[in-house]
């Protein structure tokens, strides 16, 4: 069974630039995981009613998470949107803590609290989940003018969505990274829909890393439906971070297979357009390049997919097993000071 901590560390940093038979085993693994979690949510959601609120699926568009937890180390930084599942996942967080917060539980990574769009994993560098459109962008740059200033190499991955990357704070947050020359990435997961509203409705320009041109600041456009290609471009992004070379925009061009939110009816875009992005599905991609070059069979690979099955069942067992937030609860965690003048008797 491949160690996921032991893969975010600075020795698999190492490691994953050679895309040994152990990256590949470790990304289809890692996707196959985040993917059955997607999908086994929204039955909990959809046909059993016991996850309630917002739920955005990351169905689709785990070679983002598989590539960039690849070319990162432990000690960096991830903060998103609230499509955040994949991502934190990928940073190492339980599971079975994420599967508690979508049920709303005490024993929830936000301690049932906050739900699908507001998981949170400092443990494990991951600084949620934000459900404000864009406000992410912001505090990224802040994170990594923190690590700036404590004289780490440690870097940040701020992700957001191709609606996001027409907020006002893109634009004032960009201007002081590359003043300041801050340690941060922005990836931009462009999946093409701000909701059920296209890139080529929103703006002239839809290719969103020449956002990056008024700053003159480092972008690329990358192929998200490849781990590979998301691996190779984070890396190099990440390396003149920590070389204090600045930050660097990276589009990462994408798909959600599952609508904007869990009850989105997806008029927008037609059923073939789905099956042909599909079609070059990233895990099915990975699987092919295990089969081909001899790295695991059909049998091992099954094996993998049951011990995901069996993680991802046990998750929902300790979510449903789990107390429900006490009422004494509902008042804490406002503020950093519990005994704030605020609460009322």
């Amino acid at each position: 069974m491949l160690n996921l901590p032991y893969f975010c560390s600075s020795k698999f940093y190492l490691l994953a630039t050679l895309f040994s038979k152990e990256i590949y085993l470790y990304w289809y693994e890692l996707m196959k995981l985040i993917r059955q979690f997607e999908l086994i949510s929204e039955e909990k959601y959809k046909m059993e009613g016991k996850i309630r609120g917002f739920y955005h699926a990351y169905v689709g568009q785990e070679a983002i998470a598989a590539g960039c937890i690849s070319a990162t180390k432990a000690e960096d930084l991830f903060i998103t949107s609230y499509r955040d599942h994949g991502l934190a996942i990928a940073k190492g967080m339980s599971i079975n803590s994420c599967m508690a917060e979508l049920y709303g539980k005490a024993t929830g990574c936000a301690k049932g609290k906050g739900g699908s769009m507001h998981f949170f994993g400092k443990d494990v560098n991951f600084y949620g989940g934000h459900g404000i459109v864009g406000a992410q962008i912001g505090t990224g740059a802040g994170l990594a003018f923190a690590e700036q200033y404590r004289g780490t190499d440690n870097v940040v991955l701020c992700f957001f969505g191709d609606g996001a990357a027409r907020q006002g704070i893109l634009h004032e947050t960009f201007n002081l990274a590359m003043l300041w020359k801050l340690p941060v990435i922005f990836i931009c997961e462009n999946n093409n829909y701000a909701m059920g509203t296209s890139v080529k409705r929103t703006s002239n320009v839809i290719d969103i890393y020449k956002l990056a041109d008024a700053y003159e600041m480092p972008a690329d456009t990358i192929d998200g439906m490849s781990a590979e290609a998301v691996h190779e471009g984070v890396e190099r992004a990440v390396k003149r971070a920590r070389e204090q070379g600045g930050p660097t925009l990276l589009e990462i061009k994408t798909y959600r297979y599952k609508g904007h939110s869990i009850s989105d009816p997806q008029k927008y875009r037609t059923k073939d357009e789905v099956e042909e992005y599909k079609d070059q599905d990233p895990i099915q991609k990975i699987k092919q390049t295990i089969i081909e070059n001899g790295f695991a069979n059909e049998e091992e690979l099954n094996s993998i997919n049951a011990r995901v099955d069996e993680k991802v069942a046990e998750s929902v067992k300790f979510a449903e097993e789990s107390p429900w937030p006490d009422d004494s609860e509902v008042l804490k965690d406002v503020y950093a000071d519990e005994n704030y003048p605020f609460i009322i008797d």
